[in-house]
């Protein structure tokens, strides 16, 4: 009987550990994780970005396999801020 009351109790006290370290890791990644998020300088969007490697590789004289990786790459770049 005495054991099985100590075990009660040990699991419940265990249980109210687990849930106030619990919270303070919520409350730790809502701090972390509250506020605006970074802008990226210069980034476009994917239309914008398109249209803009378009206007760039207009006359390029290469493969179309070739030109359509040159224009991933330039549409990615673009998205990200770069370039």
């Amino acid at each position: 009987m005495m054991k099985t009351v100590s075990t009660i109790a040990m699991a419940g006290l265990m249980a109210l550990a687990m849930s106030g370290a619990s919270q303070a890791q919520e409350q730790t990644m809502r701090k972390v994780t509250s506020g605006k998020p970074a802008a990226l300088q210069g980034a476009m969007t994917q239309a914008q970005a398109r249209k803009a490697c378009q206007t760039e590789m207009r006359g390029a004289r290469e493969s179309k396999a070739s030109l359509r990786t040159k224009m991933k790459l330039c549409v990615d770049q673009k998205m990200q801020g770069n370039s």
